[in-house]
């Protein structure tokens, strides 16, 4: 199984700054020697093109010149520096090589691929926040949808569904998609988290602070089932989000690591009985210790592993 990665690319960051760029280089090296299977790439840099299939272009050319107004700045929660535009066009690159890989896969019995970071799903069209600059998801959608237009014609667009399973509402991909019925976008989240004015996704299960394993696992089940009900995905992308688990710094939910374990083995066995190519990324992760995070994602990349296999014998 494919997994890409961008962690070469460090942020200067200031002392005290509560996102954890270690993260990414560390669930590198856990799953090298949990997983040595798994065959690990760095990241190909989304260009100006691929991103302008969701970004304004007036905005893709303010992040790589570095001339954000202040506020655009703060929103987004960096500071401008070189590594954070090519990290961010990497962290792009790895979601669209990942989904290229599912979707041209299903046939060469791969299905699943996935990124080491992404979920960058605050940012919208004209501005990032909370710490996304570009909307990975989002453009690999896009570019996925306009290359198989052009393989299998326009008689029916690619049918996208976005399972976002972080434990904040993923705004602003529900705003890009929000007119759009070939993408379905499913978000399980904190009603009191983060973001606070909240977008309308075609799906939105709002939870409770301290919800914990059973009744995300019984919300989580009737989004499946409603996503079902009323569209019919050729191609996944699933947010795989550590931040629900309860030692997390800003996700105010209550899941056990057994419960997002039980999370990820319903999201990819929902979507391998109906043989829908998945692309995974990691989102978000905030573990007062950040190896709690690194863990819940350690299980991720586990279970996934288990469904490729099947890919491969089936």
């Amino acid at each position: 199984m494919h997994a890409f990665y961008a962690d070469q690319y460090v942020l200067p960051l200031p002392a005290g700054h509560r996102f954890p760029m270690a993260k990414y280089a560390r669930l590198r090296e856990r799953l090298a020697q949990t997983l040595p299977e798994l065959q690990l790439t760095a990241a190909p840099a989304a260009s100006d093109g691929q991103l302008a299939l969701v970004h304004e272009p007036g905005y893709i050319a303010a992040v790589a010149s570095g001339s954000l107004s202040a506020q655009q700045q703060r929103e987004i929660g960096f500071p401008w520096s070189p590594q954070m535009v090519e990290r961010s066009r990497r962290s792009t690159g790895a979601t669209v090589a990942a989904a290229r890989l599912a979707l041209g896969g299903a046939a060469a019995r791969q299905g699943l691929a996935g990124n080491l970071a992404g979920g960058t799903h605050h940012a919208s069209g004209d501005k990032g926040a909370g710490f996304c600059v570009f909307n990975d998801v989002a453009v690999a959608a896009r570019l996925m949808q306009a290359e198989w237009s052009r393989l299998h014609g326009r008689a029916r667009p690619l049918q996208v569904a976005v399972i976002d399973l972080d434990v904040h509402q993923g705004n602003g991909t529900a705003s890009i998609f929000a007119a759009d019925p070939s993408v379905f976008t499913l978000s399980l989240h904190g009603q009191k988290n983060f973001p606070f004015r909240k977008e309308a996704s075609d799906l939105d299960i709002d939870l409770p602070d301290g919800c914990s394993d059973v009744a995300y696992l019984e919300a989580l089940e009737h989004g499946l089932a409603e996503l079902e009900r009323r569209f019919e995905p050729g191609l996944i992308f699933y947010l795989a989000g550590a931040d629900p688990h309860e030692g997390d710094r800003l996700g105010r939910l209550k899941l056990s690591y057994d419960g997002l374990q039980a999370r990820d083995r319903r999201v990819f066995d929902w979507a391998w009985q109906r043989r829908i190519p998945l692309a995974f990324v990691m989102a978000g992760g905030y573990g007062h210790d950040i190896e709690t995070s690194v863990q819940v994602q350690v299980n991720t990349w586990c279970v996934a592993f288990e469904y490729w296999r099947r890919w491969q014998v089936s």
